[in-house]
């Protein structure tokens, strides 16, 4: 799980986005965002997806599966 919660601050860090910009880009509030940046939770598979758009990177890159 801390793959995916690490790569997610990384990549938005590197975009310039608050958690605020990117729960609004994925359609989940900032705190849910916090919550998987912080290993609490994990999104659900269609988040992973409008992340991976959003921050242009792959799903397998967000998950951990590939490292580019």
């Amino acid at each position: 799980m801390f793959v995916i919660a690490s790569r997610i601050k990384e990549l938005r860090q590197e975009k310039g986005m608050s958690q605020a910009e990117l729960g609004a880009a994925v359609g989940v509030s900032q705190k849910a965002v916090d919550y998987w940046e912080r290993g609490v939770n994990e999104p659900k598979a269609s988040y992973i997806y409008k992340m991976a758009e959003v921050l242009e990177v792959s799903s397998d890159y967000l998950l951990g599966l590939k490292d580019w």
